[in-house]
């Protein structure tokens, strides 16, 4: 859901780093750069904000790299409508600037009858978010695509994509720079003052002063909102997203992308194989809880969070209501036997020699007061700051159409171009 609190004023309104003309944008992954991208083309002085020494360090940088095509996502949701948007402003974005675009494929498999039922559920869901090509596979026409997959029936989406968002985000930050804006590395945010004249940033060279900000800080955003006066709920949990790389020989036994059905109760994906354009092969990830807000490893501990987490009581609603499957999480995280089985019930040939360690990634998955995980989009808007609240996969898929509307709420014209 895109949510808002008090509009964004106009263009003559918005004040700058050095002037009152510009617009602060905190996190250079790929959402903050698209917009700064926007921004930035639309003649609007620009200056991003990013705390390490390159871009696309998280979130941007620890996906899978998958193009989503709008399987899953409740018709009408804001992930829905962003994403169908979002896949054609990046397809020819990639086009444009020679970046990678596979058009893998991917399918969504049924491992049994109950499976079945909820794959149906999805092929509605995607007729009516307009997913191109998409085709009901039975068994043997499964078999027949991909004799190494093991299900009763599968949802076949031709469009869904592979593509390199770090790769994405460089030039991005490269279109910020080229029409004058600044992307400002190793700079983090140590302050922030919203007032009505704009808003006061501290970082730990200087201050700056711009007339509007956006919060795009993924697992820091519910923090940053919160210094510059926005609401605590949602709260940002971090989940660890752990991946094992397949050996290049199995690599090739499956040429796409291979989903099972998602639990509906959750917002992840569950465990499956994707294809990455360096020709590696990835199973995963599982979601477990992580001690850290960049925990990447399993000894990766923050006191810091463990506090905020012991003190947090939509964190214990969110526990109390899903410890089971939190435990089971952890058991696949620690035995990797328990974390293959489940992707043997769609690859049953995958075994322990198949697979390799692989780097894990962090969601900024938001939680909201009564512990439910937020599952839609979550975009609020108090006074002069724009906070992205939650945006966890698509996001990236999406991260154009996000960005378009970011600016349409803050009412700033595009040239033809950039439309």
């Amino acid at each position: 859901m895109v949510t808002g609190a008090g509009g964004m004023g106009g263009a003559g309104g918005m004040g700058g780093a050095g002037g009152m003309n510009s617009v602060g944008v905190v996190g250079a992954g790929i959402v903050g750069l698209a917009v700064a991208r926007q921004l930035s083309a639309a003649g609007v002085p620009v200056t991003v904000f990013e705390k390490e020494d390159a871009v696309a360090r998280h979130q941007t940088g620890h996906n899978s790299g998958v193009v989503h095509a709008g399987i899953y996502y409740a018709p009408g949701s804001a992930k829905a409508r962003l994403t169908r948007r979002g896949v054609g402003l990046l397809k020819a974005y990639c086009a444009d600037r020679g970046l990678p675009y596979d058009e893998r494929g991917k399918l969504v498999v049924a491992r049994d009858a109950a499976e079945v039922v909820k794959l149906r559920e999805l092929e509605r869901r995607s007729q009516v978010n307009m997913v191109p090509g998409l085709r009901w596979l039975d068994g043997a026409g499964l078999r027949e695509l991909e004799p190494d997959v093991a299900g009763v029936a599968a949802l076949l989406s031709p469009s869904t994509a592979i593509t390199d968002y770090p790769a994405i985000a460089r030039s991005f930050a490269a279109d910020v720079t080229a029409a004058g804006g600044q992307v400002l590395l190793s700079t983090p945010v140590t302050g922030l003052r919203a007032h009505r004249a704009g808003v006061e940033v501290d970082t730990p060279g200087r201050a700056f002063t711009v007339g509007r900000l956006v919060i795009c800080a993924g697992l820091q955003a519910d923090l940053l909102a919160v210094a510059a006066g926005g609401a605590r709920a949602p709260e940002i949990v971090p989940f660890r997203g752990e991946y094992l790389r397949l050996t290049p020989r199995a690599a090739t036994r499956v040429g796409r992308m291979i989903y099972p059905v998602p639990d509906p109760r959750y917002p992840f994906l569950g465990v499956h194989l994707t294809p990455r354009v360096d020709g590696t092969a990835d199973l995963g990830p599982n979601a477990v809880l992580a001690l850290a807000r960049e925990g990447y490893r399993r000894t990766d501990v923050s006191l810091a969070e463990l506090y905020r987490l012991g003190r947090s009581a939509a964190f214990w609603r969110l526990a109390r209501q899903h410890w089971t499957t939190g435990l089971r999480e952890y058991r696949g995280s620690f035995i990797r036997r328990a974390y293959l089985a489940e992707a043997r019930t769609y690859l049953p040939w995958i075994t322990m020699a198949d697979v390799t360690g692989a780097p894990a990634g962090v969601r900024a998955q938001a939680v909201d007061a009564r512990g439910g995980l937020v599952d839609d989009f979550r975009i609020s808007q108090a006074g002069p700051v724009t906070a992205v609240r939650n945006a966890p996969s698509p996001a990236a898929t999406a991260s154009m159409a996000i960005a378009e509307h970011i600016i349409e709420e803050l009412r700033l014209p595009l040239s033809n171009q950039e439309r």
